[in-house]
Protein backbone atom coordinates (compact mmCIF):
# COMPACT_ATOMS: atom_id res chain seq x y z
CA UNK A 1 0.00 0.00 0.00
CA UNK A 2 1.33 3.33 -0.77
CA UNK A 3 0.66 6.19 1.59
CA UNK A 4 -2.45 7.32 1.33
CA UNK A 5 -4.55 10.36 3.21
CA UNK A 6 -7.59 9.22 5.80
CA UNK A 7 -10.28 11.60 6.62
CA UNK A 8 -12.26 12.03 9.65
CA UNK A 9 -13.63 14.85 9.23
CA UNK A 10 -17.21 14.98 10.86
CA UNK A 11 -18.54 18.36 10.93
CA UNK A 12 -20.50 20.28 8.45
CA UNK A 13 -18.76 23.62 8.28
CA UNK A 14 -17.64 26.22 6.54
CA UNK A 15 -13.72 24.85 6.06
CA UNK A 16 -12.03 24.10 2.93
CA UNK A 17 -7.82 24.16 3.59
CA UNK A 18 -7.56 20.49 2.31
CA UNK A 19 -8.74 21.20 -0.64
CA UNK A 20 -7.18 24.35 -1.48
CA UNK A 21 -3.98 22.92 -0.21
CA UNK A 22 -3.77 19.68 -2.01
CA UNK A 23 -1.69 19.71 -5.66
CA UNK A 24 -2.82 16.96 -7.09
CA UNK A 25 -6.33 17.88 -6.63
CA UNK A 26 -7.56 14.56 -4.23
CA UNK A 27 -9.31 16.42 -1.98
CA UNK A 28 -13.45 17.80 -2.55
CA UNK A 29 -15.91 19.10 -1.12
CA UNK A 30 -19.17 19.51 -2.84
CA UNK A 31 -19.87 22.46 -0.82
CA UNK A 32 -17.92 24.33 1.61
CA UNK A 33 -19.93 23.02 4.81
CA UNK A 34 -19.92 18.93 3.23
CA UNK A 35 -17.50 16.68 4.54
CA UNK A 36 -14.07 16.12 2.61
CA UNK A 37 -13.82 13.22 0.20
CA UNK A 38 -10.44 11.93 -1.40
CA UNK A 39 -9.99 10.50 -4.83
CA UNK A 40 -7.42 7.84 -3.70
CA UNK A 41 -6.51 7.69 -7.43
CA UNK A 42 -4.98 11.03 -7.15
CA UNK A 43 -3.56 11.23 -3.46
CA UNK A 44 0.10 10.63 -3.40
CA UNK A 45 -0.03 10.55 0.46
CA UNK A 46 2.27 14.06 0.57
CA UNK A 47 0.99 15.38 4.06
CA UNK A 48 0.44 18.38 3.33
CA UNK A 49 -3.59 18.53 3.97
CA UNK A 50 -2.23 17.23 7.78
CA UNK A 51 -0.73 20.71 8.36
CA UNK A 52 -3.28 22.54 6.65
CA UNK A 53 -6.24 21.18 8.09
CA UNK A 54 -7.22 23.55 11.27
CA UNK A 55 -9.60 20.28 12.78
CA UNK A 56 -6.83 18.20 12.88
CA UNK A 57 -8.91 15.79 10.69
CA UNK A 58 -6.22 14.43 7.93
CA UNK A 59 -3.95 11.45 9.02
CA UNK A 60 -1.65 9.98 6.32
CA UNK A 61 -0.71 6.17 6.55
CA UNK A 62 1.87 4.39 4.89
CA UNK A 63 2.28 0.44 5.02
CA UNK A 64 5.61 -0.95 4.98
CA UNK A 65 5.36 -4.59 5.58
CA UNK A 66 5.06 -5.37 9.10
CA UNK A 67 5.35 -1.03 10.16
CA UNK A 68 2.89 1.34 9.26
CA UNK A 69 4.02 5.06 9.22
CA UNK A 70 1.27 7.20 10.35
CA UNK A 71 1.34 10.97 9.59
CA UNK A 72 -0.63 13.08 12.61
CA UNK A 73 -1.02 16.77 13.15
CA UNK A 74 0.39 17.52 16.71
CA UNK A 75 0.28 20.86 18.93
CA UNK A 76 2.47 20.26 21.98
CA UNK A 77 5.12 21.44 23.13
CA UNK A 78 8.32 20.37 23.77
CA UNK A 79 8.24 18.81 20.30
CA UNK A 80 9.55 15.11 19.88
CA UNK A 81 12.43 14.10 18.05
CA UNK A 82 13.56 11.69 15.98
CA UNK A 83 14.08 8.00 17.15
CA UNK A 84 12.10 8.84 20.31
CA UNK A 85 9.83 6.36 21.87
CA UNK A 86 6.10 7.32 22.52
CA UNK A 87 3.02 5.90 23.39
CA UNK A 88 0.48 5.24 20.91
CA UNK A 89 -2.86 6.84 21.24
CA UNK A 90 -6.42 5.10 19.43
CA UNK A 91 -9.27 8.24 18.87
CA UNK A 92 -10.23 7.92 22.94
CA UNK A 93 -6.93 8.21 24.25
CA UNK A 94 -6.27 5.10 25.12
CA UNK A 95 -2.85 3.63 24.95
CA UNK A 96 -2.79 0.95 22.39
CA UNK A 97 1.08 0.38 21.86
CA UNK A 98 4.53 1.55 21.19
CA UNK A 99 5.15 4.11 18.57
CA UNK A 100 8.70 5.53 17.22
CA UNK A 101 9.04 8.74 16.14
CA UNK A 102 10.48 8.87 12.54
CA UNK A 103 9.70 12.57 10.97
CA UNK A 104 8.54 15.75 12.54
CA UNK A 105 8.04 18.33 9.59
CA UNK A 106 7.58 21.84 10.73
CA UNK A 107 8.20 23.45 7.56
CA UNK A 108 5.65 27.05 7.15
CA UNK A 109 4.92 29.45 9.95
CA UNK A 110 1.49 29.52 11.43
CA UNK A 111 0.64 25.99 10.26
CA UNK A 112 0.58 22.73 12.64
CA UNK A 113 3.12 20.57 12.60
CA UNK A 114 3.05 17.02 11.34
CA UNK A 115 4.51 13.97 12.64
CA UNK A 116 5.36 10.94 11.54
CA UNK A 117 5.07 7.89 14.13
CA UNK A 118 6.24 3.95 13.31
CA UNK A 119 3.73 1.49 14.90
CA UNK A 120 2.78 -2.38 14.07
CA UNK A 121 0.92 -2.63 10.81
CA UNK A 122 -1.74 -3.93 12.74
CA UNK A 123 -2.25 -0.40 14.57
CA UNK A 124 -2.56 1.57 11.75
CA UNK A 125 -6.22 1.92 11.58
CA UNK A 126 -6.44 2.46 15.18
CA UNK A 127 -3.87 5.17 16.30
CA UNK A 128 -4.37 8.84 15.48
CA UNK A 129 -2.27 10.24 18.20
CA UNK A 130 0.30 9.76 20.61
CA UNK A 131 1.87 10.93 24.05
CA UNK A 132 5.45 11.60 24.67
CA UNK A 133 6.79 9.07 27.76
CA UNK A 134 7.39 11.30 31.35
Amino acid sequence: MSAKVVIECYENIPCNPCVTSCPFGAISKQTITSIPTVDESKCTGCTICVSRCPGLAMFVIEELGDKAHITLPYEFLPLPERGEKVKALNREGKVVGEAKVVRVLTKGRGRTVAVTIEVPVELAGEVRNFRRYE
